[in-house]
Parts: structure tokens; sequence; C-alpha cells
């Protein structure tokens, strides 16, 4: 176990980090009493993904099955807002 103080870990963090990726753990002291302790994550959270982190924590609810296809193609017809923007258009060639 690396042993190092908070100024130390604030210059050198990603080297800290680094040698936690690889397994190792950094206990931190400040005025050389021991404050936190940085161990590495478990391989099962590491190898997960976003959305299931997001899904474990509550934030996101998993759906069942394939997504559909139609919400993937634009919507077809005039867009909205269209008109408004013709408006605003000729009112800017008018000089209003």
């Amino acid at each position: 176990m690396d042993t190092t103080a908070v100024a130390d870990l604030k210059a050198r963090l990603s080297r800290y980090l680094r040698r936690v990726k690889t397994g190792h753990e950094v206990l931190v002291t400040e005025r050389g009493v021991p404050i936190a302790k940085i161990v590495p994550l478990s391989r099962d959270v590491q190898r997960s993904g976003r959305r299931d982190r997001l899904a474990t924590a509550g934030v996101l609810r998993l759906g069942r099955g394939r997504a559909r296809k139609t919400p993937l193609r634009p919507p077809t017809g005039e867009p909205i807002g269209a008109s408004v923007l013709a408006a605003l258009l000729a009112d800017r060639d008018e000089g209003r």
C-alpha cells in the first residue's frame, strides 16, 4: 500500500490513480494522520456501463425488449414553426 500526503496527492494525482487502476491501494495522510484510502473498484463495477450504473442507483429504469424503429425516423410533414420563421424573416426584410 502506498502512503502519500494530501499535497503530494494533489500534485501527482494521475500517477496515483494509475497505481490504483493496477490494483494498488493508496493511503492519504494529512499531517501524518491517515484520513482516506483510495482503493480500486471491483471488476464488476469497472465493467458495467453507464446505463447499468444508473439503473443500479435507481436513477434509470431499464426497458424490456428492443426499441422500436419509429422514434429514430424524423417526423413527416411541414416542420413546426416554419410559418413563424417565415414571418420573422419577412419582418426583418421590411426593416421593422
